[in-house]
């Protein structure tokens, strides 16, 4: 038997360290949202698709994620949130809006739907920050590190999940993702990956859990059985006491993920739920399969699957594990199509494609990584960098403008006007600027010039569309904002965070 979690932290600190230098990094044609589309029982009850045909906007905070979710139309509106750099307490607040409902603590995805989240850039991680998925449906959330989060100590973010879903969620997506934590229970954290309360049609893939007493359940107690149809395939449980994961209720299919270490327990079946458990790799673990912890049972369907170097407890009140020779004790139907590799070689595919900064890598069935592409038509996936440097006309040139104020002996002409020695300000240190004409015109990258001198006093944005009051983008710092085609009258640049007293030279706006 291997050593309790936290007897086996020293050993994993090289691990972590390595995960955490290594971030999440993708080029921008890796960075589509959802590519290669959803697997697994998300594919149900109409599908997962997040925010495709939406607005695209690039967060650098907390704050910025909150803001680019209340900026929409309406909670349903589409929208691809590109994540990039670390997300903790210090850089996420509260925003308010009638399409969102934001906490500080956590990132909070309720009440809402249709939404993407998707690290990009120089990297993704929450740190100590919990994405929390509440009476929302059709999330996606792919290619992001969430570590350290804790229920008890400081800081403390969403009960101490990595990320967990309750109350109503149907439709979520978590892919090629990294959750981790540094301890179980006794040093302050929960589960890696949670289900409660009536949540439906989830598929967890290509994703690495590890470095906790918890890996995740389905159902909070033995009465809460209203969860289920859940996937979880292509994973890596990795230095985890048990919940790899606990099921109460439900159907899961759980196939192709690489188990090691696990202290405890592995997968928990327990309250009638129901798992089909295929061609996994079981190592140097101890009773992986079975009902632990309660004399309610659960059951299983087994095929496919290697045990090496696991070792079984005995059968004795309510400690039922289904080894050391498991066998099925019911049958489960899969309403999908789905491609098994071979027990044999998942340690070998898992390691080339879970987590975070793998680059989306899936397995073809036949135990060869493959990098999804995605159309060049789809609207979540730019064909270049929205950061280029724009070409064409400068709109602005020629067009109108006005703003919320003007400091003493500045214009808001001045942004429009080509001439770098001449700008416009606020009075304080935020407020917006915009540039309008008198018909529509299509705008799908600004550049916000700053005056000598100024530079990089520019904080936190947003560009608005004025006509409708969509965020077209969102983030930090001057320079050229891409975002996706859109139609207007006016556009308007808000700067709602500044180190000083802002001065915006030029406000020049491009068709592409």
């Amino acid at each position: 038997m291997r050593r309790p979690v936290a007897l086996r932290l020293q050993a994993a600190l090289g691990t972590l360290a390595l995960a955490a230098a290594a971030g999440v990094v993708l080029s921008m044609p890796e960075a589509a949202a959802a590519a290669g589309g959803a697997t697994g029982y998300a594919t149900q009850n109409g599908g997962t698709t997040g925010g495709a045909g939406g607005q695209t906007v690039r967060a650098t905070t907390g704050t910025a994620i909150h803001q680019a979710l209340c900026g929409r139309a309406s909670s349903s509106t589409p929208i691809t949130i590109e994540v990039e750099g670390t997300i903790n307490h210090g850089n996420t607040s509260k925003v308010s809006g009638d399409s969102c409902n934001t906490a500080a603590d956590k990132i909070e995805l309720k009440q809402i739907s249709n939404v993407t989240i998707v690290g990009v850039g120089s990297g993704a991680v929450f740190d100590e920050l919990g994405i929390h998925i509440r009476e929302s449906s059709n999330i996606i959330i792919q290619n992001v590190t969430v570590r350290n989060v804790k229920k008890s100590g400081s800081p403390t973010s969403n009960g101490g999940d990595a990320i967990g879903m309750e109350s109503d969620v149907r439709n979520v997506w978590v892919d090629h993702s990294t959750l981790e934590a540094s301890g179980g229970e006794s040093e302050g954290y929960d589960g890696l990956f949670d289900m409660k309360d009536n949540t439906q049609y989830v598929t967890l893939s290509y994703s690495v859990l590890r470095n906790s007493g918890r890996g995740g359940l389905i159902g909070s107690s033995e009465s809460d059985v209203s969860n289920g149809y859940v996937t979880f395939h292509h994973n890596l449980y990795e230095n985890i006491d048990s919940r790899t994961p606990l099921l109460r209720g439900g159907t899961s299919h759980i196939y192709n993920n690489h188990y090691v270490g696990l202290v405890k327990s592995g997968i928990n079946s327990r309250a009638g739920a129901k798992a089909k458990v295929d061609n996994n790799y079981f190592e140097d673990s101890k009773d992986v399969l079975g009902t632990f912890y309660t004399d309610q049972a659960g059951y299983w369907q087994v095929s496919g699957n290697i045990f090496d170097n696991v070792t079984w407890s005995e059968r004795s009140g309510d400690n039922q594990p289904a080894g050391p020779d498991p066998t099925s004790n019911t049958s489960v139907s899969i309403p999908y199509s789905y491609s098994l590799d071979d027990a044999s070689c998942v340690p070998d595919v898992v390691n080339s494609t879970a987590g975070a900064g793998k680059g989306l890598q899936v397995s073809d069935g036949n135990c060869t990584p493959q990098t999804p592409t995605d159309p060049p038509t789809d609207p979540t996936d730019p064909p270049t960098d929205p950061t280029d440097p724009p070409s064409g006309t400068n709109l602005s040139i020629g067009a109108g403008s006005d703003g919320s104020s003007k400091a003493s002996g500045t214009s808001y002409g001045d942004v429009r006007d080509g001439d770098m020695s001449t700008y416009w300000s606020p009075v304080g240190s935020t407020g917006e600027i915009s540039v309008k004409w008198s018909s529509a015109t299509t705008v799908s990258k600004i550049n916000i010039r700053e005056a000598a001198g100024s530079e990089g006093t520019i904080g936190s944005y947003r560009v608005v569309n004025h006509d409708t009051g969509a965020v077209l983008a969102s983030g930090s710092g001057a320079g050229v904002i891409g975002f996706s085609p859109a139609s207007l009258e006016k556009v308007t640049f808000e700067i709602t965070g500044a180190s000083g007293t802002p001065k915006v030279a030029e406000f020049e706006t491009y068709a592409g």
